[in-house]
């Protein structure tokens, strides 16, 4: 039995001198925090495609709108062009929601209220202003998609601020005034 303690005791003493291996350990301690910077980047570059795609979208589409491209738009007519250009956005037409409005020049009154999006936890989408104008009129457009994060329980997906669905909103906004009419 004492020869089999001290052939065991020379055995472990040997093991504890190798250094194979040593580089296990640091690999093993950085290994999360790398993970988790790797997939904030990649969350962080999704929400930045969309938001940029989203924005460029409404800008192209409020210009053919602006210059008088369009008679009477509808919501779903504008939503649809705006989802066609936009290109990045999944399920486009079920989380987009396209608010447009005059602005009184006097009260500022429809820039006070926040954007409207949709409410996924609800069947029926929230109604949106969605008013032409007239010639020579403010208007406000707002833009509002909802999307679930990439990796919704850690990095920047944790840390989006989300309702209560899980979705976060990006939201887009710009504005711009109508054409004079003619002969008026």
């Amino acid at each position: 039995m004492g020869n089999f303690i001290s052939a065991m005791r020379a055995w472990l003493g040997s093991k504890a001198s190798e250094e194979d291996g040593t580089a296990t350990i640091p690999f093993i301690i950085f290994l999360p925090f790398f993970m988790l910077l790797v997939m904030s980047a990649l969350e962080m570059g999704t929400v930045m495609l969309r938001h940029v795609m989203l924005e460029r979208a409404l800008d192209i589409s409020v210009r053919d709108l602006r210059l008088g491209n369009w008679n009477n738009p509808t919501h779903e007519d504008f939503k649809r062009v705006v989802c066609n250009r936009a290109g990045v956005i999944p399920d486009c037409m079920n989380v987009l929601l396209v608010e447009l409005r005059p602005v009184s020049t006097s009260t500022w009154e429809p820039l006070s209220a926040g954007p409207i999006c949709v409410d996924r936890a609800e069947p029926i989408k929230p109604v949106t202003t969605f008013d032409a104008g007239a010639g020579d009129e403010m208007m406000l457009i707002r833009a509002c998609a909802k999307f679930d994060p990439l990796f919704p329980t850690s990095g920047l997906g944790f840390q989006l601020p989300k309702d209560n669905t899980g979705a976060y909103a990006l939201i887009s906004a710009t504005a711009f005034v109508n054409e004079p009419e003619i002969g008026g």
